[in-house]
């Protein structure tokens, strides 16, 4: 489906240069003087790259819709991350660098949705929280809670978040995956 180049918004995945792309962020500019364009980051599904490319009004690219499919992860073996076809119970190995940092969050059991382009994998979709344990928090330094001021502490996968003072070791918290931040005390 050909779209206009300013009709790209975050998230959509296109065409381009003959490689398949996501627009990560966008940004609309209209000059004094020549005409408006769309000023796209564009992040390659393949390969990893990133771009930046204007797409004038008059420009058109191809916008790709990618088949989805739902898996369940079981274990990891290194930088091997191995999936589970729901439906038929097929399995498939993929490199961790597929996820980026998300992977640090991968739980055994977890269900998350695969991506494909031409039946191939080129991304993994984890859910956008998850429930982690606090292994390591600072003390608080007294007088601290008087300001919205935040701590460092490590979860039980080793990824490093900012939570409020009152959160210590041991605490349950819920993330963001993406964002890598402290959404909630957990139930």
């Amino acid at each position: 489906m050909k779209i206009s180049g300013v009709d790209i918004r975050p998230g959509n995945i296109i065409e381009y240069e003959g490689g398949i792309w996501r627009a990560v962020k966008i940004q609309h500019t209209q000059p004094g003087k020549g005409g408006a364009y769309m000023q796209v980051e564009m992040k390659n599904l393949i390969d990893g790259r990133k771009n930046n490319v204007r797409f004038r009004s008059a420009e058109t690219v191809e916008r790709v819709r990618l088949d989805t499919k739902d898996f369940q992860f079981l274990f990891r073996d290194g930088e091997a991350l191995t999936f589970m076809d729901k439906d038929n119970y097929e399995q498939i190995t993929l490199d961790a660098g597929i996820l980026g940092d998300a992977a640090a969050f991968l739980q055994d059991g977890m269900d998350v949705v695969l991506e494909l382009y031409d039946e191939r994998p080129i991304s993994v979709e984890l859910p956008s929280t998850i429930e982690a344990m606090i292994v390591e928090a600072d003390a608080v330094v007294k007088g601290q809670t008087a300001s919205s001021s935040y701590k460092p502490a490590i979860l039980d996968n080793g990824v490093r978040v900012m939570v409020p003072p009152h959160i210590g070791a041991g605490t349950k918290i819920v993330v963001d995956v993406y964002e890598q931040t402290y959404v909630r005390r957990a139930d």
